[in-house]
Formats: structure tokens, sequence, C-alpha cells
């Protein structure tokens, strides 16, 4: 009969052979390494396009934003006082310099003129001038009242002479020859006045002339003109309403053409130049872009904000460009020819920095670059490349540093440490940095 010890050291002995049994297999499999049954591990075949560095022509920019504005814009203000008539526009109608815009009644004004008028025809009937010849003064001898004291003068002064000749006679007393002598001083006074007052008329005259002359001007800005070609911003007045001198009626804008006011950096002082392009976008028309040429910079620089000012013309025939648009856009400084530049399908951008795969000797190596401007479908490369690499151009997120392009795609061995991170995704920059710091 078999006691219990027995059988408890007849299953610790199985287990211990189970076990080493297990650990033979294990360690069999184990040394079946590359060289085993399994042979190599392959990875799945990555087929992979290649691209080559290019050497394109690019355009160098400053970018710019600024707000539209009309180049003339007036406030236009009645220079009379009146009941308003008339009004002959509506906001965001285009008018021409010189239309009529508003009109206000002219009944006191027209009085105002024929009192002025009467008031200069009587001065002028003193002077004897002749309406048809308004421009023709009279000289002193010319006119009646002087004509008729110099006479007088004249008569006085030969019953003078005959008094005095009388006198020496012993015929006339020296009483009368006193009253001839009075009597020609008296007529000298007269012809003196009568100089002066024909004087003091003509002043007369020139004032009559200008005050005439203000009551038309008065009668003719009862109707109001537009100063300037452009449209209706704002209308200030009614029919009916009474304004005084100096009310604002209306507010008219010029659309073309219009200006674009910016702000340059000062770095860009020496690159920025008079006729220079721009070409930029505003926000109700996003898919369109417009274009002008510096016309004015400002030879100062503001201290506050370390920039200059500088306007652009920009021609708006269609009238889209409505004054107060944000603008957002570039000025073209210059233009490089034989630029070093890489396809957009060849990057690899990951936590902002931007690489590529270069292929040397059928072997994947990952590169660092650093781009520049974009110019349609090729970005510029500042630095990380020599020229005459070979880059991968597709499956960009199955590659990494080490892998072996070929037949199949075999890779030989791990790669290098730190270099083997795969990327989660191809990455496209939408902008790269220029040279000038865009």
């Amino acid at each position: 009969m078999v006691s219990r010890s027995s059988f408890y050291y007849i299953g610790v002995l199985a287990f211990f052979m189970l076990g080493a049994n297990g650990c033979s297999q294990t360690a069999s499999k184990g040394r079946q390494g590359p060289g085993g049954a399994g042979g190599s591990q392959r990875r799945q075949s990555v087929s992979v396009e290649t691209a080559t560095v290019q050497r394109i022509s690019i355009d160098r920019h400053v970018d710019l934003s600024g707000t539209l504005v009309s180049p003339d814009q007036a406030r236009v203000s009645s220079e009379v006082a009146g009941v308003v008539r008339d009004v002959m526009f509506e906001i965001g109608q285009e008018v021409e310099a010189g239309q009529e815009l508003v009109r206000l009644d002219t009944t006191e004004l027209e009085l105002a003129v024929q009192r002025a008028e009467s008031a200069l025809r009587q001065t002028e009937v003193q002077l004897g001038i002749d309406p048809s010849r308004a421009n023709q003064i009279p000289g002193d001898d010319s006119v009646a009242a002087v004509r008729t004291a110099a006479a007088n003068r004249d008569d006085a002064r030969a019953q003078l002479s005959r008094a005095q000749e009388l006198v020496s006679k012993g015929l006339l007393s020296k009483a009368d020859l006193d009253t001839a002598q009075t009597r020609v001083k008296l007529s000298e006074a007269a012809y003196q006045a009568a100089v002066e007052n024909v004087q003091s008329l003509r002043a007369s005259l020139q004032d009559r002339r200008a005050a005439y002359d203000l009551a038309k001007k008065k009668l003719n800005d009862a109707v109001i003109r537009a100063p300037l070609a452009g449209s209706i911003a704002e209308r200030n007045v009614q029919r009916g309403e009474y304004i005084r001198e100096n009310t604002p009626v209306v507010t008219i804008v010029r659309m073309n053409p219009l200006k674009l006011r910016t702000a340059v950096q000062e770095k860009f002082a020496n690159l920025i130049h008079k006729n220079q392009s721009v070409e930029f976008q505003v926000e109700p028309y996003p898919d369109q872009m417009f274009h002008g040429k510096i016309a004015y910079i400002s030879p100062a620089i503001d201290q506050a904000t370390r920039t200059f000012a500088a306007e652009i013309l920009v021609d708006n025939p269609t009238r889209k460009l409505k004054p107060g648009f944000f603008a957002q856009g570039r000025i073209q400084v210059g233009r490089d020819e034989n630029v070093m530049a890489i396809p957009d399908q060849t990057i690899s951008t990951l936590a902002g920095v931007s690489s590529v795969f270069v292929i040397e000797n059928g072997v994947v190596k990952q590169q660092t670059v650093q781009l520049g401007e974009h110019e349609d479908k090729f970005f510029e490369v500042l630095g990380g490349l020599k020229g005459d690499e070979t880059l991968a151009a597709s499956n960009l997120n199955e590659l990494v540093s080490g892998l072996r392009i070929g037949d199949g795609g075999e890779e030989t061995g791990d790669p290098p440490p730190g270099d083997g991170q795969r990327r989660g995704g191809r990455g496209r920059r939408e902008s790269g940095p220029g040279r000038n710091g865009q």
C-alpha cells in the first residue's frame, strides 16, 4: 500500500519534468536567430516617389495691412441761410463736380440783390458813369457838379479882375472890390468841395459794387453744388428745413482712385520705394486680388511703433472697394533668380520643425531644413541642404531614418537612436519665413 508521502514526491517530480521540457523548447526557439529557419524579418514594401532640389525665381515681398480711405472727402456746407426747397441726391448716388445738390428759397436774396443794384446805379449816375461802360470812370472835370463849381469859380475870378480895374480908375468903391474878392474865395471853396465829393463818390462806388457782387454771390450760393466728383456718403438736410450759414448738408467721397494707408516696419525702410507694386485682399472679396502702387512715403519714423507711413493708390473703376475696408497684402520689393527650392510634397512638419527625407545609396535619412518663401508649389530652402540631394516625395509617414529603399523595401538594421521616430503624418506649411523676416 502506497503512503500519502509517496504520492506527494511523485507529483513534485512530475512538475519539475514539465518545467524543464518547456524551458528547452523556449531555448530552442530563442536560438533561431536571423540565420535560423525564420530568415530575416521583412517589413511591408514601401513605394516611394522621388524629387530633386530645384532652382527657381522668387519674388521678395513685405507684408502689409491697412485701411482704404478716399483721397478727397468733402463735407459740403451752406454758405447762406434759408429754407431748403429741393434736395436732388440720395446716399450712394454718384455725382459730378458742379452738379446741383440742394436748392434754397431765394426770395430774400433776390430782394437784397435789387437793393444793392439800386444803390450802385445811384452812385454811377452821380459820377456820370454810363451803365454800358461801367468800367470807364470819368475824370473829376467830367462830373457835372465839378464843372458847375469850376464855372462859378472862373466867373468870380473874372468879376474880380474887372473890379480891380475899375477901382484903379476910381470908378468902383473899395467895398465892391472886397465883395468880388470874397466871391472868388467862395467859388474856389465850392470847387474844392465838388472835387472832394466826387472822390468820395468814387470810393462809395467801389463799396457798392462789392455789395452788389456779394448779393449776387449769395443768390448764386442758394444753389449748393458738388465741389468734386464722387459718391454721396451722408445726407444731412430735408426739404422744408431752415438751415443757417455753415450748416453741413452733404458729405461726398471720391471713390476712384482710393488710397490704402499702411505702416511699414522701419527695418524695411531701405526696400520701400515709390511706384512699387502692391497686391492685397479685403474680407468682402476673399478670392479676389486687388493691385496698386506706392505713391507717398513718410520721411519720418513713428518712435512709438517703429514704423513709417506709406500710401498706395488703388484704381477702383468698379467701385467694389469702399473707404474703410481693412486690407491685407504685400509689397513687391524684388525678385531673386536661381534660388534653391524643394516641392512642398517633400516636406514633413512636426511641432513647427520642417524636415525632408534624403535618399542616399538607397538609404533614407531624415534631414531638418530651414524654409523661406513659398512660390507656387515650391518652398525656398535657406539651410539644411546642399542642392544635389534626392528627396522622397510620397509616403513620408511610412519612412524612417535607416530604412533601405529597394526591391521590397527591406530594412537591414535597427534605426539609429534618436532618428527612428516615425512622423505621425505628412505636414504641409501654409507659408514660410522669408529672408526679409516675413
